[in-house]
């Protein structure tokens, strides 16, 4: 695991830290919004991890890393993403799909018109490149197949940023802002503005609070690791251990946004068994 001090602003836990802050959680929140839509933003309701259930317990909901809400404004969702697994790049178009339709439906009272429904943003901010296109930038919108200049005006938008993308024309300040969140030290604080963000980052890592947060998470995950464990047990079988041992493996690599290919490693590694058995295992367990 991880010190906190060693995370960056692409780890969910510090940017939820950071942007739900008594103290620098709106102002931080403002800056990133403004960075990346080149715009001023009005006032802030900050909602770290935002859930919406499903509609009983057999339909899915969902919880959003950095939920918001401008006064008289737009919805925004901030999603840092590290899961490079080729089968979470394949479901992404569906993923905002469906966190779309969830915060609409939070957001439309009994009563109200179609009309009333506001503005809302999904911003995914990921290591990889989700599209292979190496762009650093892909602006989403719905539009016309046919009449592609046709204004197809529902309010829906969708940016997925590549830290690490070249191509298009970014603002040099949304560059520098994208590295310092993949790396975030105080040499890759690169501007006023950055050097601002990062006195704040430095003060949340350094908050009891948030030290005693970050212990508890980690506490939650060795619990699920040590429920795995005893699931296995319970089977009674070398094979029941190992499943348990592959379940409590994924789990925490899932919490901690560790790609497919390195939740691979560790399971050969863990479990002391061949790439192509560590494959199958991650297919069949990561549930």
């Amino acid at each position: 695991m991880r010190t906190l001090e060693e995370l960056n602003l692409v780890d969910d836990f510090l940017v939820n830290s950071l942007t739900s802050h008594k103290i620098y959680g709106e102002q931080s929140a403002r800056y990133i919004l403004e960075c990346i839509l080149h715009r001023q933003i009005g006032k802030l309701t900050v909602v770290p991890q935002r859930f919406f259930c499903g509609e009983n317990t057999e339909t899915h909901g969902i919880r959003l890393d950095v939920y918001l809400d401008e006064e008289n404004g737009e919805i925004f969702d901030i999603e840092p993403d590290q899961n490079d697994g080729k089968n979470e790049m394949a479901a992404l178009p569906r993923r905002v799909r469906f966190y779309h339709a969830k915060i609409d439906a939070g957001n439309l009272p009994s009563g109200e018109t179609y009309g009333s429904l506001r503005n809302v943003v999904v911003i995914f901010i990921t290591t990889y490149d989700p599209f292979g296109l190496n762009r650093m930038v892909y602006t989403v919108k719905n539009c016309c197949v046919e009449v592609p200049e046709l204004k197809y005006e529902d309010g829906a938008q969708t940016i997925f940023l590549y830290t690490r993308g070249s191509e298009g024309n970014p603002p040099d300040e949304l560059k520098q802002l994208l590295h310092y969140m993949e790396h975030s030290s105080v040499e890759n604080a690169s501007t006023e503005n950055l050097k601002k963000l990062h006195r704040m980052v430095t003060a949340v890592k350094r908050d009891g609070e948030v030290g005693l947060a970050y212990m508890k998470s980690f506490e939650r995950e060795e619990r699920i690791r040590k429920q795995g464990e005893e699931e296995g047990r319970k089977e009674g079988l070398e094979e029941g251990e190992i499943v348990g041992k592959t379940k409590e493996v994924i789990k925490l690599g899932r919490r901690f946004g560790k790609s497919e290919k390195e939740i691979i490693l560790l399971l050969q590694e863990e479990l002391h068994i061949d790439k192509d058995k560590a494959t199958d295992f991650l297919e069949k367990y990561d549930k």
